[in-house]
């Protein structure tokens, strides 16, 4: 089996993650020129998921700590000062968690969601082939109806304020922005720490996305996304695709395949003292 150099693949990754110091992102204007380059990275590392973040680009390949004056944080700061601001889309998207995405890249993952093109309409169809959950069709009828809420104000109207319901709205809020349904637009100071995200409906926030993302076939997104990926951290388990992604592994294994014959990237490498089959860029091995 071809053998990939850990040394190599860590230069590269030092390269595309901005870890070496002269790379490092100072500015909030670089920190928008890093989601554009890298097309969609982590808000904070994730363990065990290979992908950069802007904490890492910032701070540097170390823990998040817990103190608040961390240098490092200012990567918070500019978070919410850019909800709204449309520079680069922000939700919990990737394994569901915080993501930043370029603009020019959601479509590809717009296209790839269970919106068909009638936002008004699509998430009944969901809902009644059991793909949506009551809380999550709540929460979305809210914001089709009220406008953009706070998610204090959204979980009282939604019917889901009582103590019981607290997990299943949050879990609602996780899946409608991994789905591309909706999405935090700007900060309130509302509740006991007088800060809320704001939520709306994508479709309404970014009117256009829809028509983009019409003319991608689901195929050609799978492997824009894969070598986007691939780009990225240079290499990475072939189940890691799939697991990012959330595809099934037949899916992955397609985008993966097609990438492969068009001399892209190269399958089943051995990465020394890690596990499983890995892909790789083809300029890597």
């Amino acid at each position: 089996m071809p053998t990939l150099s850990p040394d190599r693949l860590a230069a590269y990754r030092a390269e595309t993650y901005h870890l070496r110091p002269d790379l490092r992102v100072l500015t909030r204007e670089q920190a928008i020129d890093f989601v554009n380059r890298r097309s969609f990275v982590h808000f904070w590392p994730v363990k065990g998921v290979l992908l950069p973040s802007l904490w890492a680009a910032v701070a540097g390949e170390r823990p998040v700590p817990n103190e608040h004056d961390d240098p490092g944080h200012i990567t918070w700061g500019w978070k919410d000062e850019m909800l709204g601001a449309r520079r680069w889309y922000y939700a919990k998207v990737l394994r569901k968690k915080a993501t930043f995405i370029a603009l020019n890249t959601v479509p590809y993952f717009y296209a790839l969601s269970e919106n068909y093109g009638e936002p008004e309409q699509d998430y009944l169809l969901q809902y009644q082939e059991g793909r949506l959950t009551f809380e999550a069709k709540a929460v979305y009828e809210t914001l089709l109806a009220e406008g953009p809420l706070d998610s204090i104000s959204l979980r009282k109207q939604a019917r889901l304020g009582s103590r019981e319901s607290e997990s299943r709205f949050n879990r609602a809020l996780e899946l409608l922005q991994a789905d591309f349904k909706i999405l935090p637009v700007r900060v309130a100071q509302a509740g006991a720490w007088k800060y809320a995200f704001v939520y709306d409906l994508v479709h309404r926030f970014y009117p256009d996305l829809p028509e983009q993302a019409r003319p991608i076939r689901q195929a050609d997104a799978r492997r824009k996304l894969v070598e986007i990926y691939l780009q990225s951290v240079g290499a990475a388990p072939e189940k890691a695709v799939a697991a990012l992604f959330g595809w099934s592994k037949g899916d992955a294994t397609a985008a993966i395949d097609g990438l492969a014959a068009d001399g892209v990237v190269v399958q089943g490498l051995a990465l020394e003292g890690e596990a499983g089959t890995w892909v790789a860029l083809s300029v890597l091995p």
